[in-house]
């Protein structure tokens, strides 16, 4: 099975992270999967942000939880990247799923609860699968085991993954007792021990985030499950010269 490509928060390289425009040059791209992140808003509608707060990627400023949907509606969230963008919006879990249903691409949702717990959060987001039909193509990942651990609880058939930056000790006993099925690694992290030891527990490896060709390379080596990388291209790209080498 060949190693799929994920586009992280869309085509991010090429337009404003966690937007349409993102969303349909990864398409375009004809990458496998979207990598995006989903966080709360004041009135309990989940979007397409990564950041707890809107000040980086929007023209406004507060943090996503304390504002409502309607608020963050109001929002630019594609002129701090470029002029040609000015206007893109962020949008609602329930639009994203409404889009990317019709497309062939596997999604990837990481839930950011590393900050805030965001109460609800994952039954909220199980919800929403379950009514666009999108839970056997998603994988609902998280830095946080406790959303993870809940996701399992709640659903134990969808596919989890457990985001990390460093190895814990005793990673795969942890992975088993929050329920995780996957492993979603920095991309630093991968080495022949982590693969040896992922194949020996029949655990996928999900690799973030791959964009320098070196990276790649290696990822595609290592026959990792999923790339996810801001420059999808440049993976597919290196992928076919890999293949056919």
């Amino acid at each position: 099975m060949s190693t799929k490509i994920f586009a992280h928060r869309g085509a991010s390289k090429y337009a404003p992270e966690n937007t349409m425009a993102a969303f349909r040059l990864a398409e375009l791209m004809q990458a496998d999967g979207i990598e995006t992140d989903v966080q709360l808003t004041k009135d309990q509608v989940p979007v397409i942000i990564h950041d707890e707060t809107i000040n980086r990627t929007t023209n406004k400023r507060g943090l996503v939880r304390n504002l409502t949907y309607e608020e963050l509606s109001q929002t630019d969230a594609g002129a701090w990247f470029s002029r040609d963008y000015a206007g893109e919006k962020i949008i609602s879990l329930d639009a994203f799923l409404q889009w990317i249903k019709k497309t062939p691409m596997l999604l990837n949702l990481e839930l950011k609860t590393n900050k805030y717990p965001y109460p609800g959060i994952e039954k909220i987001v199980l919800q929403h699968l379950t009514d666009h039909g999108m839970k056997d193509r998603t994988t609902i990942s998280s830095f946080n085991t406790d959303t993870i651990r809940r996701i399992s609880d709640l659903d134990d058939d969808i596919d989890t993954g457990f985001l990390t930056s460093r190895r814990p000790r005793q990673l795969f006993s942890l992975m088993e007792e929050i329920g995780a099925k996957a492993l979603h690694p920095k991309y630093r992290l991968l080495n022949k021990k982590l693969i040896q030891d992922c194949l020996q527990h029949h655990v996928p490896i999900r690799v973030y985030t791959v964009n320098q060709p070196v990276y790649i390379l290696r990822a595609l080596e290592a026959n990792c499950d999923v790339i996810i990388s801001d420059v999808p291209d440049r993976a597919l790209e290196l992928q076919k010269g890999y293949i056919t080498s």
